[in-house]
């Protein structure tokens, strides 16, 4: 039941002096990267190498392309010998079969670090080569790929001309981007479509979106957060002040389509709602070494009297689930909307020589009940779809949901 105004009104205020005195205390820091800042060390060449495996295919495998290979057409450029020793370390990364291990040459490397850098030029949209075709993950907000249509989940079965059932991801990511004002082409498949379709959309130079808000009748306050950047715990601040100020005890964080991002940003949000010491999420290194868990900066000042729902979908991946895996385990929020992604791999980036880098895959996230993320994502507490009906008509029956639930 909702409290009478005056003590709302009350609570509001001591809640803000509270947040106040836990910045005082606290501070602000953007924190640890969910993709740790690259290392500055280059490996020594003759380090690590396995004395039990045999490298002599390889070097014989190497001799003869030298010696023999002739390209296709009187055209084809020969490849210098510093390309194939990047397409052999992408090779070895390959064979762990694992999408979010990924080595990037230079030309990649140089994209990697833009994306990273909040801003770039394609279309604005998350995407990931899975089961023989390259799946939407999530678009961004206002980018040309959500105003062309293209929504979490969809299957690009082709890209221009290519079809993509052999590429990698970052393969796709260099079909994709291009200059602003160009256009690519994609054909789709979609979930209660009969047939494929064509999506054409133009490039723009991306500015990755972080967070809005919306006061909404009812005495109901919304939070879009878009991604977790190292920016965004500073807005969700700010976002939380406008949510007291605006007087409302109910609260929705819609995560839908956040494909993720820095750890700490996740961590930080948590702690507004967890006491102190409270598990927010649990790195686990495998057999060989402990598992490391992150715990409740203990900011907490939301009382009792706070509803909140949070909104995830297919698209909401990475520190979005962590998130909302741990709000829902601590019975401080219900989930609704549908399955999320199940991305709850660590990566972290290594720099191999000052121009390439390696993001390799060394943990996994388990929610604070020691839940894989990876292996079936979070399922939310009312599954309520999204269809192409009511994104057509401007229908969100997965917010009126939470909604309902919060009254």
């Amino acid at each position: 039941m909702d409290s009478p105004k005056k003590t709302s009104s009350q609570a509001i205020v001591s809640v803000w002096v509270i947040i106040a005195l836990v910045f005082f205390l606290f501070g602000w820091s953007a924190g640890q990267s969910y993709i740790p800042a690259k290392s500055t060390g280059v490996y020594n060449a003759n380090e690590g190498a396995p004395e039990e495996v045999d490298f002599s295919p390889f070097w014989k495998t190497w001799n003869v392309l030298n010696e023999k290979y002739v390209g296709a057409s009187s055209t084809a450029e020969r490849v210098d010998n510093q390309t194939k020793v990047w397409g052999a370390i992408q090779g070895l990364a390959d064979s762990l079969e694992d999408p979010y291990t990924v080595f990037f040459p230079p030309v990649e490397n140089s994209l990697f670090e833009s994306d990273i850098r909040g801003n770039f030029e394609g279309v604005g949209m998350e995407i990931l080569a899975q089961d023989g075709a390259i799946t939407v993950i999530a678009p961004l907000k206002g980018s040309p790929a959500e105003k062309a249509g293209l929504h979490a989940g969809d299957k690009i079965i082709k890209i221009g001309d290519k079809v993509t059932a052999s590429l990698t991801t970052d393969e796709a990511v260099g079909l994709i981007r291009g200059e602003k004002g160009t256009q690519v082409s994609f054909t789709v498949f979609r979930d209660g479509e009969e047939e494929p379709f064509e999506v054409k959309v133009t490039r723009a130079v991306i500015d990755i979106p972080t967070i809005s808000t919306e006061e909404l009748s009812g005495g109901v306050f919304l939070i879009e957060l878009y991604n977790f950047s190292a920016n965004s715990p500073n807005l969700f601040r700010q976002a939380l002040r406008e949510f007291i100020i605006s007087g409302k005890s109910r609260l929705v964080i819609d995560l839908r389509g956040n494909p993720g991002g820095y750890l700490e940003a996740a961590i930080d949000m948590a702690s507004w709602f967890l006491p102190a010491g409270k598990v927010i999420v649990r790195e686990d290194f495998g057999a060989e070494r402990e598992e490391k868990i992150y715990r409740s900066k203990g900011y907490d000042v939301f009382n009792e009297n706070l509803k909140l729902a949070i909104l995830v979908n297919g698209g909401s991946a990475s520190a979005s689930e962590i998130l909302a895996g741990a709000l829902r385990e601590h019975n401080r929020a219900i989930l609704v909307g549908e399955k999320t992604f199940g991305k709850g791999s660590v990566q972290e980036l290594v720099s191999i020589t000052p121009e390439t880098s390696l993001k390799v895959t060394i943990a996994r996230w388990l929610t604070p009940n020691g839940l894989s993320i990876s292996k079936a994502g979070i399922v939310p507490d009312e599954i309520v779809e999204m269809t192409t009906e009511d994104r057509k008509a401007g229908r969100d029956p997965q917010l009126k949901r939470a909604i309902e639930i919060l009254k």
